[in-house]
């Protein structure tokens, strides 16, 4: 077996042998779920658009939670040197972690299906915007993710880790709010750094090419820099 799918594997059980994973599963299925059948009930709307609307703002909070140990608490108990002492690459303890993290992620998303259910019994369910609304998700909490586990790489302290990946995402996603507000000049740079705008396309059911290409290079280029990160400690 792949040493990252391994590492992965084990990190898996960590979240499950740890309050961690319920306790943000948990909070994460009652916000969603309030929100969802508050707009449901209360504003006779069958729709998923709501749901999807606030999700990029709980990805914030929700995945530097379940990010930020991966790397900073491995490198405080002095566990990350063991591990890589082992046949096992940098990348592959990137990937790995990774791995695990969008497994929980896809795990938790996995419970919100119900309210496309319910949806369905109740209405007609609109498909595209409901497919590539969950697609458009898991890219972009893929994102988060792999932001989380860059900050995580960057120290030993998880709760530093959690500050800085929720600034540099609240960050990507103000640049969407912020382009009425720059010269016109800047605006193109600031909506196509937004992480939110590239998920609102996706979420309408189009899946845009240029969309998909966003979030795989910022998936990319984080764990690309948290790879960077674990093998600095050889120059030094």
């Amino acid at each position: 077996m792949s040493p990252a799918l391994v590492i992965s594997r084990r990190e898996i059980r960590t979240y499950f042998n740890s309050p961690v994973a319920y306790i943000v599963v948990t909070v994460f299925t009652i916000i969603t779920g309030y929100l969802f059948f508050t707009q449901l009930f209360l504003e006779k709307q069958a729709e998923l658009r709501g749901f999807f609307g606030i999700m990029p703002l709980l990805f914030m909070f929700m995945i530097p939670a379940i990010t930020m140990r991966l790397l900073a608490d491995e490198k405080g108990s002095g566990t990350l040197e063991l591990l890589i002492t082992m046949p096992v690459r940098d990348w592959e303890v990137v990937l790995g972690k990774f791995l695990a993290a969008m497994a929980l992620l896809a795990t938790t998303l996995g419970l919100t299906l119900v309210f496309a259910v319910t949806v369905r019994c109740l209405g007609p369910l609109d498909r595209g915007p409901a497919i590539g609304g969950y697609i458009g998700l898991l890219l972009m909490g893929g994102s988060y993710v792999a932001i989380g586990l860059m900050t995580s790489s960057f120290t030993r302290n998880s709760i530093i880790a959690f500050i800085a990946a929720f600034a540099i995402s609240f960050a990507l996603y103000l640049f969407g709010r912020l382009t009425q507000f720059v010269p016109p000049v800047l605006q193109p740079v600031l909506a196509f750094l937004s992480i939110d705008s590239h998920f609102e396309n996706i979420a309408r059911g189009v899946i845009d090419t240029r969309d998909v290409i966003y979030y795989l290079s910022l998936i990319g280029t984080c764990l690309l820099v948290a790879t960077t990160s674990l093998e600095s400690r050889r120059w030094r």
